[in-house]
């Protein structure tokens, strides 16, 4: 594991009740990028983040949706993509820096939910960078449960590196 829970609460600015990263198993940088000393958003075209997520039936948004018949609903599966392709940044800065990230996501493409997601569910939250230009950045996100592909979309998001103080 790269990141544990402690640690993703450092780097994003999200909070329960709408944190759905619990921790950050790697970030696979390619090869060429790896041997750069010094590295910029547009480099890290190509890194893929591998997050994770345990579905638990205490998770206050299933309470509402549906009583009875709980299913994560579909744009908190986005939202969960977006927050873990926020982790690409750690390309730059790296684990336990002082710093954090501010993500906003700007767009959203074919997105498609395959199965439902239900309590009980561990999940793999992949984001991959597929183009960047400056701070705004294209990633092919998918998650995954035992392996089977559950969701999927593209988004378009703006990440900003802030240096705490």
């Amino acid at each position: 594991m790269l990141m544990n829970k402690k640690q993703v609460l450092e780097y994003l600015p999200h909070r329960p009740p709408f944190l759905f990263i619990d921790s950050v198993q790697e970030v696979i940088i390619p090869k060429e990028v790896e041997q750069l000393e010094q590295r910029s958003g547009r480099d890290l075209v190509g890194t893929e983040v591998v997050a994770s997520f345990e579905v638990k039936e205490s998770l206050e948004i299933l309470a509402g949706h549906f009583p009875g018949n709980p299913i994560l609903p579909g744009v908190v599966q986005i939202e969960m993509m977006a927050q873990a392709s926020a982790f690409v940044s750690l390309a730059l800065t790296g684990v336990g820096e002082n710093v954090s990230v501010e993500t906003l996501l700007l767009g959203v493409e074919n997105a498609k939910f395959r199965k439902p997601i239900v309590p009980g569910m561990s999940l793999e939250i992949r984001a991959k960078m597929d183009k960047c230009r400056g701070t705004i950045a294209n990633y092919a996100c998918q998650i995954t449960s035992d392996g089977e592909k559950i969701s999927e979309v593209k988004i378009l998001a703006q990440l900003k590196v802030v240096e705490k103080e």
